[in-house]
């Protein structure tokens, strides 16, 4: 039991809140109803594992980053509690749950399976070289949208794409927010990120334009899925809070990062999901 916690406090299991809600989207506009309880299932177990996985790579790859990061320094591969060898054998393990799901979905998402996690694993190399490792990150999290989709529907429709660029743009948006926090150690580390290279107050200015972006992509993806006043009222809801967090985090008060990121984002997800779900069995 309590080498399942520390595996969850590894992985951070609470954030799967920030994608699986947009699978679950992309699973119900691709049938336009419930899709039935073995999809439901596999796309469930399929992101989960994906998402343990990745954040088990993440972990093994910045372990020698982590230790010299005073942040970071009560992670179990920091702290020894876990050991790399659980870590590789963790990350495999999802790894093959997360192929086999795709396996029993259909053969697209199989062949699309192996691309997922080589794409995920790459992300941990990202700060290494380059400021657009946080769009990387929201590349990844956008498959999740897709992914539902091809579930159902193994082609490839603007509402899931649309959709999957809103992800894309909201997660970045927040990674750079998130990122403010170790600017001082990636300067020194000669790591990438758009506030160590550019600055705070240009960082929180394109961590709010990416949140722009972000809304008009899920504003047209719930245009082109012919959603209701149901979609766009929980879709407001969201601008909200998005605007409460670029409001809540300036350069005055980053101490406010952790609540803009974890607790403002979460609703994000959980508000679009539910507005769609709505939408769906109450204005159809």
């Amino acid at each position: 039991m309590n080498k399942f916690r520390l595996f969850c406090k590894m992985i951070k299991i609470e954030h799967s809140l920030f994608a699986l809600p947009f699978a679950y989207i992309g699973l119900f506009l691709a049938n336009n109803k419930w899709p039935g309880i073995k999809p439901f299932v596999l796309v469930t177990i399929a992101m989960v594992a994906v998402r343990s996985y990745a954040m088990a790579m993440n972990r093994i790859i910045d372990l020698k980053f982590d230790r010299k990061n005073p942040r970071t320094s009560d992670r179990p591969l920091v702290t020894g509690e876990l050991t790399l060898t659980h870590a590789y054998l963790f990350s495999i393990f999802f790894a093959i749950i997360f192929v086999l799901s795709c396996f029993f979905l259909n053969k697209l998402c199989f062949y699309l399976s192996f691309f997922a996690l080589v794409w995920a694993g790459l992300y941990s190399f990202t700060k290494r070289f380059t400021t657009l490792c946080h769009f990387w990150l929201g590349s990844v999290l956008a498959m999740a949208p897709l992914g539902g989709w091809l579930a159902i529907n193994p082609s490839f429709h603007p509402a899931d794409v649309l959709f999957a660029f809103g992800v894309l743009f909201w997660v970045a948006g927040f990674d750079i927010l998130y990122a403010i926090q170790d600017i001082d150690f990636d300067k020194s580390h000669g790591l990438f990120s758009v506030p160590s290279r550019l600055g705070v107050s240009p960082a929180l200015w394109i961590s709010t334009m990416c949140h722009v972006i972000t809304l008009i992509f899920f504003f047209l993806g719930g245009w082109v899925a012919h959603l209701g006043a149901i979609y766009f009222l929980g879709l407001t809801l969201v601008s909200a809070i998005l605007i409460a967090e670029h409001v809540v985090v300036s350069e005055k008060r980053l101490d406010k990062i952790n609540v803009a990121f974890f607790q403002m984002n979460a609703f994000v997800s959980i508000i679009i999901f539910f507005s769609v779900i709505l939408d769906l069995f109450i204005s159809r």
